[in-house]
């Protein structure tokens, strides 16, 4: 983001661009990367916070970064990945051979 400015500025760099502006410039990029999918602002909006999921990211600073005062809304919009679950080590599996012998 600019430093005092707007994100996704308008053609008066005082103002932001309108919703319609920032639909028109999604679906024109979407357009241009020969994407079939319907795509939209909401849709980069779950992206984002799937990416960020996916590398890692605390659920509690999607959240905030998304804006949203409940953990429920934030978990609503991430979409995790099925090779995100495929790499969950269960707890059991990280014991040594000498602590399962104690178990």
């Amino acid at each position: 983001m600019l430093p005092h400015g707007w994100l996704f500025p308008g053609q008066d760099p005082v103002n932001p661009l309108t919703t319609r502006q920032l639909n028109r410039a999604c679906h024109a990029a979407a357009a241009a990367a020969g994407l079939s999918k319907r795509v939209s602002m909401h849709t980069l909006r779950h992206s984002f916070a799937t990416h960020l999921l996916e590398h890692k990211e605390d659920i509690r600073v999607i959240q905030v970064l998304l804006g949203h005062k409940r953990l429920e809304t934030t978990t609503l919009y991430t979409q995790v990945a099925t090779r995100t679950l495929a790499q969950v080590t269960s707890p059991l599996e990280r014991l040594t051979p000498k602590d399962r012998s104690r178990a």
